[in-house]
């Protein structure tokens, strides 16, 4: 799993006279970003608190549960999407434009107008210019006043991150980390995927960015965290933690309810941790293995008529006042 871990600001000297692979990689790269998975969430929150809750569409409960937190008036609610890929080539998805058109068709689908839609990582598979056009262009068809993004490692092969952020990151500190406020609730986008060497990495920059962000807020704040590797240790066999999020989450600890948001992985995931409850995203692009069942993070190809079950959005709601932040997960099925 070395190469996996490889770093991405730059394309390793050995990369040089490699054959691409059918995915337009070379083998390196494939290797490298070979795990993911899809789908799309909707979050709600309440009474001061976040409250999350993971189902897919065919879950009736679920979603009663979350129209009935939209319904609400002053309800903050926003739709997150991830690994788009857009420019992969491979058997495990034909068309991830299609599919991610689809995401989009979904999220405008909604019944509600999502305050705003936040990418989390992976927009593009190689980070060429093009990709980052065609998936720019793509967003501006989402219903929503606001888009926001952060970058996954395929957005900053051989350039650490700088078409991404000539592309999504103005506004944006540093190598392209911000905060935001909105219905009182906190939100804070990291990068941890410029200076990969096995984990996600924030940097000590960025994690004095957040100690001094956070700084003025109560305690009673809800706050929510977005990045594209996971904050926890998902399974850092395969790279899918951040070798210094204890250092985040420490800073984190004060406050009675926080939710970590992350894409990289291709699958839904919840893990609760005291005050802080973290929530893997799933793909519109392809899915991954779970952890420790596949050699390797790699696309993984299934029956056509599966495709979509394991390709998703997700929405998320929150009234203010409430505790919790409602989720709502959503297979394109």
């Amino acid at each position: 799993m070395t190469d996996y871990y490889d770093r991405h600001d730059g394309a390793p000297a050995d990369d040089a006279g490699q054959h691409e692979t059918e995915h337009g990689m070379t083998r390196r790269q494939l290797m490298r970003h070979a795990g993911w998975f899809g789908g799309a969430v909707v979050l709600t929150v309440a009474s001061g608190e976040v409250i999350s809750h993971i189902a897919d569409s065919r879950d009736t409960n679920a979603g009663a549960a979350a129209e009935a937190v939209a319904a609400g008036s002053g309800t903050l609610r926003f739709v997150q999407v991830s690994d788009s890929h857009i420019g992969f080539q491979g058997p495990a998805n034909m068309d991830v434009a299609g599919s991610f058109t689809e995401a989009i068709n979904q999220v405008n689908s909604l019944g509600f107008r999502p305050d705003f839609v936040m990418h989390s990582g992976d927009l593009t598979h190689l980070s060429t210019a093009g990709q980052f056009d065609q998936v720019k262009q793509m967003m501006t068809g989402m219903q929503t006043d606001r888009v926001f993004t952060v970058p996954g490692e395929h957005d900053s092969i051989g350039d650490a991150g700088r078409a991404y952020r000539q592309t999504f990151g103005k506004g944006t500190l540093g190598d392209g980390w911000y905060s935001f406020d909105t219905h009182g609730v906190h939100f804070i986008a990291l990068v941890n995927t410029l200076s990969l060497e096995k984990l996600g990495h924030l940097g000590n920059t960025q994690i004095d960015f957040v100690r001094k962000d956070l700084a003025g807020l109560p305690s009673d704040t809800p706050i929510v965290v977005f990045s594209h590797i996971p904050l926890f240790a998902m399974y850092p066999k395969w790279g899918w933690s951040t070798d210094d999020a204890l250092k985040v989450i420490a800073l984190l600890r004060r406050f009675s309810s926080v939710t970590c948001l992350n894409g990289h992985v291709h699958q839904l995931f919840t893990k609760t941790e005291g005050n802080i409850t973290f929530h893997s995203a799933t793909t519109t692009a392809y899915p991954l293995p779970k952890p420790g069942r596949a050699p390797a993070p790699t696309p993984q190809v299934v029956p056509a008529r599966q495709l979509k079950d394991a390709l998703g959005i997700r929405s998320v709601g929150y009234r203010q006042g409430d505790r919790e932040l409602a989720i709502k997960d959503q297979r394109l099925a």
